[in-house]
């Protein structure tokens, strides 16, 4: 994660400040040293304290950062998460992005936590998708984890995904797993998307590792988990939501896949002030 943390904070800063903050260089002395603190203002579950403190990091190292929360953790409206001290042009021009940054992150674990606390006592995991911010993967990802949740497949290069597009392209489920077999590395398993119990059942039958249930209703959802029966693990997805995933998730599948964890997430509110 260093490498892609590194990446992404530098094309970060570099949107941000560009040629240099203009605001900062007219009103704040270059040789003032100041005081901050990151302050909660609403309650969610933390994550990426310390990707905010690379940012800071990255724009200069004189800066210090003490995380008083770590990630995972809930959060109550007014709590500090951390101290700075540095100075005070370098912490202004840090600012905004280490606050995206975390904010989006916390964002995404505080739902993640919510949907994994509906499912509790099932057997269901909540897993992600890769309908995530382009370029921040990496980060939303690591936020579902810290919330709870699983990860599914990071990109197109580690799993094998037959879906409808797929299998139109191939002719049918069985050719495009048989030429998936044929062609993935043994180490991948391979997941198929079905819409109904035909399709499932040629997927069962071509040997599917993972049966993908995409917008079916509960009583199909069960149907197929009954026979399924186990020889295939099952993914419920498509039309997910706080209100009705606890339902999927005593139908018996193994997986529910939830994509407005990371495209629909809503952004926690964190402020940085400076103190005396």
């Amino acid at each position: 994660m260093d490498f892609e943390l590194r990446r992404i904070i530098e094309t970060a800063l570099q949107e941000d400040i560009g040629s240099g903050d203009i605001t900062t260089q007219a009103t704040v002395s270059s040789e003032l040293v100041s005081r901050a603190e990151l302050i909660a203002k609403e309650d969610f579950v933390l994550a990426g304290i310390n990707v905010a403190a690379e940012v800071f990091k990255a724009i200069d190292p004189d800066i210090a950062f003490e995380g008083l929360i770590a990630d995972g953790q809930k959060v109550q409206k007014g709590e500090v998460l951390a101290w700075l001290k540095g100075p005070a042009s370098s912490l202004l021009q840090g600012e905004r992005v280490a606050l995206n940054l975390l904010q989006r992150m916390s964002g995404i674990s505080t739902m993640t936590s919510s949907f994994v606390r509906e499912v509790a006592a099932t057997d269901a995991i909540v897993v992600d998708t890769r309908k995530t911010m382009p370029g921040l993967r990496v980060l939303d990802k690591y936020a579902v984890r810290t919330g709870g949740g699983s990860n599914h497949r990071t990109s197109l290069y580690d799993g094998v995904l037959i879906k409808e597009n797929h299998i139109t392209a191939a002719g049918s489920i069985t050719v495009a797993i048989e030429r998936a077999r044929a062609r993935a590395p043994h180490t991948l398993k391979i997941e198929v998307e079905t819409t109904n119990i035909v399709e499932v059942t040629e997927a069962l039958q071509a040997g599917a590792d993972i049966i993908l249930l995409d917008n079916m209703t509960l009583e199909q959802l069960r149907e197929a988990v009954q026979l399924v029966a186990g020889r295939a693990r099952t993914e419920a997805s498509g039309g997910v939501s706080l209100e009705t995933v606890r339902e999927i998730a005593e139908t018996g599948v193994d997986l529910i896949s939830v994509g407005a964890l990371t495209h629909s997430v809503k952004a926690v509110d964190i402020s940085m002030l400076f103190t005396p």
